[in-house]
């Protein structure tokens, strides 16, 4: 081997790939800085959790109530004046709701790596535990932020899910906390008078919002699923996938009231799935039929959900914020009477899983 070539394999076995080498680097970089920030997050809301602790079973007990909101004031004072706002006294006053709403120290680890103090001053005003829990875990999944948070309640998802809910019964071939009613799609800015093909071509326009309403595990399969039966065409509007339940979902849209007959048409299509596209591994598919208006009474003497069918309607408009927690209010209620009466019939009734959901509460908590 001649000395030129000696050389040029030497320079070859020197060459770096530049943008790969800060490409790997930056990557060591984000990861410890976000495992930093995550560690940091923790502590600081840890931090939190004993200081309201602390003043609470210290300084605000029942005998020291009246003596305490004073020490509080002046506490804060000193605290802001050595360590900043973040000790304000409304601040504190967060930090004892945070420790009496939170309790159990194992939920509590885990709930503060990942959930930020910013998402914990949001879920404070909830009134319930099962409404606050709802919402960690959704984060926990979703890794959002607290504003998307703040939208989340203000569009009352806990309540739209207990809703959905509250309609299975305990033969429901339906899986529960998969469901929501009614449906939010006022993103889509649809018009009057629009047709099925309409709602159907917004929702794959914007299909990252749907699926963000609609919830968390679903992935998009195809639209206007073809399926020939008896040498005919029948077309499903919607199909998509469940990661989590390992299940097809198929989703009709009816810019109309829920009819009887549409029970007839989504079993005949879940059939089919189930014969020729259900794969090895999976669960039996399931339907939602999403409506303009549903008749609730009409859905429950059907037994859609037996059949694997969850009914819902959708809006394409919000209402003012007072109409629209005085509709979903009137809707649950309505829903946990229904849940009463079946619960009430000889050897029916809803699973224990339902009770869980739907204890009694105050009816002010139905606004959270």
């Amino acid at each position: 081997m001649s000395k030129q070539n000696e050389k040029d394999i030497e320079v070859n076995a020197l060459k770096i790939d530049e943008k790969e080498l800060f490409l790997r680097i930056a990557e060591i970089i984000e990861n410890r800085k976000y495992r930093a920030e995550t560690h940091a997050n923790q502590e600081t809301t840890m931090m939190f959790w004993e200081v309201g602790q602390y003043i609470s079973s210290v300084v605000l007990d029942n005998k020291r109530a009246k003596y305490g909101k004073k020490i509080l004031t002046e506490l804060a004072s000193k605290l802001t004046a050595k360590y900043g706002k973040s000790f304000s006294e409304r601040n504190l006053y967060r930090m004892i709701s945070f420790a009496e709403r939170f309790t159990d120290i194992g939920i509590l680890t885990e709930l503060a790596s990942k959930l930020s103090w910013s998402h914990i001053v949001e879920l404070l005003p909830l009134k319930t535990h099962e409404a606050r829990m709802y919402y960690v875990n959704d984060i926990a999944i979703r890794s959002y932020g607290s504003k998307e948070l703040r939208r989340q309640i203000s569009r009352k998802a806990y309540e739209r899910r207990e809703i959905a809910n509250a309609e299975l019964s305990e033969e429901s071939s339906v899986p529960f906390n998969v469901f929501k009613d009614p449906y939010l799609l006022d993103v889509f800015g649809l018009k009057e008078n629009f047709v099925e093909a309409d709602l159907e071509k917004s929702i794959l326009t914007e299909l990252e919002a749907f699926l963000l309403e609609f919830g968390h595990g679903f992935t998009f399969v195809e639209r206007q699923k073809r399926m020939i039966i008896d040498g005919e065409d029948n077309v499903l509007d919607l199909l998509f996938y469940h990661r989590i339940l390992k299940r097809l979902v198929a989703v009709e849209l009816k810019i109309r009231k829920f009819k009887a007959t549409d029970k007839g048409q989504m079993e005949l299509y879940l059939k089919w799935l189930d014969r020729y596209e259900r794969q090895e591994g999976e669960e039996t598919p399931i339907g939602i039929i999403l409506c303009a208006s549903a008749s609730r009474e009409k859905i429950e003497l059907l037994e859609m959900d037996k059949a694997g069918i969850a009914v819902a309607e959708f809006w394409t408009h919000m209402p003012p914020k007072a109409e629209f927690e005085s509709k979903i209010k009137t809707i649950l209620s309505e829903a946990r009477e229904r849940l009463e009466r079946r619960k009430s019939i000889p050897n029916g009734g809803a699973k224990k899983q339902i009770e869980y959901f739907y204890e009694s509460k105050d009816d002010d908590e139905d606004n959270e």
